[in-house]
């Protein structure tokens, strides 16, 4: 249990209550002075290899011999990357990098107080899993066994995560066919599909990065510039998502005619302009295309063919997905209700679409 704060840290005199700013706060008569207890910063990583979540079991109350994520507090002096990162080499002896925060959430200890969870996504780069000092145990689990978790926080992180990655997953498996083994050879992606659709995939993060830094301040795309980062990432990813199943024959002409139909009927609604949709689409193809060029991942690996190959499916994709936008966009009444001008409201956007 956390205990209360009887005496003052400053004069030794006894502590009171006054309220400050609404708000009934630990007061010092003596010294007048007040003492806020603001939530602590914690800190978790999801190191995921081959859909499997690295977790610690703990060595230390609270929940002694529970399983969660690598977790610990931020420490005064580091930044909240450095945080994460330090308490996964301490708990599990792996080394990563950063992808990116994935969820925050508020959780009331009665050990701590209030605590503010933070979870990463983070890529592992080197080290062997091995159980630290605040660690009984270290082991990867398959996602479909993850053990109950300690925190209320980690199962929320966890589960986000699993459904960030859904899309990922599934178009491995329609790459690959993991859930129908017994089809014919002949039925199979082929090489050159999964090498292409490997590509985009390895250079998945580094196009939502880019795409993400372009349209926030392209002038083609002035209404997206409201949106949060977390928006903007979401519908990159999407996308990217779509054009990938797409490519793996996941999905068909159909689907993409039926999700951008309903997408142009929804910006029309939302007053969004059509020139600022199609623009922001047209962003992503261009992204694609500069990060696997940067990278080499063309004609180093993939050679004169595959880059061709590359360029028609991305172009059937992109086409037909601006097209079906466009005819959605053209069926739909504007909602009178809505402001039309791309200027309304100047507040960051949490919720959109492209």
């Amino acid at each position: 249990m956390k205990r209360k704060r009887k005496f003052c840290v400053y004069c030794g005199g006894p502590i009171a209550k006054k309220k400050e700013d609404l708000v009934w706060r630990d007061f010092c008569p003596g010294c007048r002075s007040f003492f806020y207890d603001n939530p602590l910063p914690v800190v978790s990583a999801i190191v995921d290899v081959s859909r499997q979540i690295l977790l610690v079991k703990r060595d230390r109350a609270p929940f002694r011999g529970r399983w969660c994520l690598p977790t610990g507090f931020a420490e005064a002096g580091e930044n909240i990357e450095q945080a994460v990162l330090r308490e996964l080499v301490e708990e599990t002896g792996i080394r990563g990098r950063i992808g990116r925060l994935l969820d925050v959430d508020s959780y009331k200890s009665r050990f701590y107080g209030d605590l503010l969870f933070l979870t990463f996504v983070v890529e592992k780069t080197a080290g062997r899993v091995a159980a630290g000092d605040d660690s009984a145990q270290a082991k990867f689990f398959p996602i479909d066994r993850i053990p109950p978790l300690a925190f209320r926080s980690n199962r929320r992180a966890v589960s986000a995560y699993i459904r960030s990655k859904k899309d990922y997953w599934a178009i491995l498996d329609a790459v690959e066919h993991r859930s129908d083994p017994s089809l014919l050879a002949s039925k199979r992606a082929n090489s050159l599909t999964r090498r292409l659709i490997a590509n985009l995939l390895k250079n998945r993060e580094a196009i939502i990065r880019q795409w993400i830094e372009d349209v926030s301040v392209n002038p083609s795309t002035e209404e997206y510039h409201r949106y949060e980062s977390s928006v903007l990432y979401g519908i990159c990813d999407r996308i990217i998502s779509q054009i990938t199943l797409w490519m793996g024959d996941a999905y068909g002409a159909s689907h993409i005619r039926n999700f951008y139909i309903k997408l142009g009927r929804e910006r029309k609604k939302a007053g969004t302009l059509l020139s600022s949709a199609l623009s922001a689409l047209s962003l992503i193809r261009k992204h694609i295309w500069d990060v696997a060029l940067a990278h080499g991942a063309l004609q180093k690996n993939l050679g004169l063919y595959a880059t061709f190959e590359l360029q028609r499916r991305m172009t059937i994709f992109f086409d037909l997905a601006a097209f079906y936008i466009a005819r959605g966009y053209e069926s739909s009444k504007a909602d009178p209700r809505v402001p039309q001008s791309p200027d309304a409201g100047s507040s960051k956007r949490k919720h959109g679409a492209i």
